[in-house]
């Protein structure tokens, strides 16, 4: 087995291990908009939504603690 078969094999073994799916579903115009966003930032369009996602966690996580 080549160096870059093995590397394949570790690569889709990690997914499965470590990986969850989540399957995004938005309007081709949505996608675009995101697209450019991303772009300009700097990012790819998945980087940009993790981003988007640990933000939006964050602040979230900070206004439940304020209102207590």
């Amino acid at each position: 087995m080549s160096n870059s078969e093995r590397k394949t094999e570790y690569n889709i073994k990690y997914a499965k291990d470590k990986l969850k799916r989540i399957p995004l579903d938005v309007q081709k115009e949505k996608y675009e908009e995101i697209k450019t966003a991303a772009t300009a930032a700097g990012k790819t369009v998945n980087g940009y939504i993790k981003i988007a996602i640990d933000e939006r966690m964050e602040r979230d996580a900070n206004t439940q603690y304020s209102q207590t």
